[in-house]
């Protein structure tokens, strides 16, 4: 039984920490839309002070094509996320699946132990009621 206990909190540790990995991920992506939203912003700040809005005229602004790669870096590394956050959300789904099993054989287990104990309480009550039998006879 003790390594059964062992395996469930095993098996526990193992989904705490498939959901921790999924929340940094998501966090992280939070973190980088974010990031965008201020990028595209400050884009747009700088298009308005330059009074230029074409990336391909020779005097927009250096910091606004700066934040413009920036921008799309984040774009790849969101894309990347994601496909991390599909994978960590699969072990997620997998270690919550291998966890019910272990726990449903626990349960499992736990009633056939208390059925056996039932039995054993009644055949002690079978016993004692035989033996006031005996006696009265």
């Amino acid at each position: 039984m003790k390594s059964r206990e062992s395996l469930i909190r095993l098996k526990r540790f193992q989904v705490d920490e498939k959901r921790r990995q999924v929340g940094q991920i998501e966090l992280m992506v939070t973190e980088f839309e974010g990031m965008i939203r201020d990028l595209d912003n400050q884009i747009v700040v700088e298009e308005q002070k330059a009074g230029i809005s074409d990336i391909g005229h020779f005097a927009y602004p250096t910091f606004a094509k700066a934040a413009m790669q920036r921008k799309d870096n984040l774009l790849v590394s969101i894309a990347d996320l994601n496909e991390q956050l599909e994978r960590a959300q699969d072990l997620l789904r997998e270690a919550v699946g291998e966890l019910k099993k272990v726990e449903k054989l626990e349960e499992r287990d736990h009633q056939r132990e208390q059925a056996a104990q039932e039995q054993a309480e009644q055949e002690e009550l079978d016993e004692f009621t035989m033996i006031g039998r005996r006696r009265r006879r």
